[in-house]
């Protein structure tokens, strides 16, 4: 049984905390820091926690935890980090890991030094059905990884500090491209090296500072692109998909609508329907298990079942670095309206993947582009010619 200290009791600190707690879990939140007072003793009686704190360092440092869950605005995540890497503790930290790769090279940096357990809490990486497709994908059930499309967009965060980006350190790209570069890299693979990234991004409707739409693609050493769409523009609801494309097969998801829970009341549903519904009257998507849908549960059963093991999740402070990195690759694209290098100060993975074209002998002479039946039965073969290089058709059978 683990005692935690969470760090933070907004939306995503309740949602944290509610999945802990659920199902009747033996890790418990034992201490809860906020920075107001009252939402601190609010949330604790909510909870159930036994005590409650508005200094940081002291929650951090409390005797009887041994984990540190740090759910606060981005800026303030570094200096949970090092408290908590200096205080020997456990730490897994909420996404994105740094408002910058400086930032999170140096959080990665401080737990590696200090020894101590680390996880990046990536939700949207552990969807169920996003495991149920890494899963086909690691088995080869789609081939050679060609495209990774992710998508999130909503009318926009529900806290005051994700709109500056003194504070968050940017708009949409931080806040949900963190995500969609995440769930892309794991389909792709995490070996394979980010190289440079194409972004566009624009503050199209809200009058703030920071970029409210984005779309960006970002090139891999395998020849592979992930794709990253991203608004805080979208209006009605929250959407969460995802399409993956191989050589030998292509896998969509849809995440949150049009699931398969649909509900339609001309009177309103007198109460909350799901995270950033924008209304209760009219055709609804309810969603019955939020934290499940998510992704929090099988992250926190990662997250913890890794740490009794003595093992790495699957979702570690590096990987929150590297997602960091590509992001400031995104950000130095939007000015530069050019490809932009992944400046990676730390590379674990592979330098080199196999890229390019796939070719495949038909005969001596041919390789094989496409076999197509066709609407008459008959069975039609694009060839390319080895020696001139020429595409040619030929018909097989009737």
């Amino acid at each position: 049984m683990h005692k935690i200290t969470m760090l933070g009791t907004g939306l995503i600190g309740m949602f944290y905390t509610m999945t802990l707690h659920g199902r009747r879990g033996q890790d418990r939140v034992a201490v809860v820091y906020s920075r107001k007072e009252e939402r601190a003793r609010q949330f604790a009686q909510e909870w159930g926690i036994p005590r409650w704190t508005t200094d940081m360092a002291a929650a951090i440092r409390d005797p009887e935890t041994d984990v540190v869950v740090i759910g606060l605005p981005n800026n303030l995540h570094e200096q949970a980090v090092l408290l908590a890497a200096e205080a020997g503790k456990a730490v897994l930290c909420t996404k994105p890991l740094g408002r910058n790769a400086a930032e999170a090279k140096r959080m990665l940096d401080a737990v590696e030094k200090a020894g101590v357990f680390h996880g990046y809490l990536e939700d949207l990486a552990y969807t169920p059905k996003t495991l149920k497709a890494l899963k086909s994908v690691k088995s080869g059930a789609l081939g050679k990884i060609l495209w990774a499309r992710s998508r999130e967009a909503h009318p926009g965060p529900h806290s005051d500090w994700f709109w500056d980006k003194t504070q968050s350190g940017g708009g949409a790209i931080v806040d949900l491209g963190c995500h969609c570069i995440a769930i892309a890299r794991n389909f792709i693979g995490k070996d394979v090296k980010p190289l440079e990234v194409m972004c566009w991004a624009d503050t199209q409707v809200h009058p703030i500072d920071a970029e409210d739409s984005a779309v960006g693609l970002v090139r891999y050493a395998s020849g592979a692109v992930g794709q990253f769409e991203v608004a805080w523009t979208f209006r009605g609801g929250m959407d969460l998909r995802d399409e993956v494309s191989g050589t030998e097969g292509t896998i969509w998801l849809n995440h949150w609508l049009r699931t398969g829970f649909e509900m339609f009341t001309a009177v309103g549903e007198r109460g909350y329907v799901a995270e950033k519904a924008e209304g209760d009257t009219g055709w609804l998507f309810p969603v019955g298990d939020e934290v499940g849908s998510l992704g929090y549960a099988d992250m926190f059963a990662d997250m913890f079942d890794s740490m009794d093991r003595g093992v790495a999740p699957m979702e570690t402070f590096y990987d929150g670095y590297v997602i960091n990195a590509i992001m400031d690759a995104a950000y130095r694209s939007v000015q530069s309206r050019q490809w932009e290098p992944v400046i990676l100060e730390d590379w674990r993975g592979a330098e080199e993947a196999e890229a390019g074209a796939r070719l495949t002998d038909y005969d001596e002479a041919h390789f094989l582009i496409k076999r197509e039946v066709m609407p008459d039965g008959q069975v039609k073969l694009i060839l390319k010619e080895k020696t001139s290089g020429r595409v040619v058709q030929k018909i097989v059978s009737a």
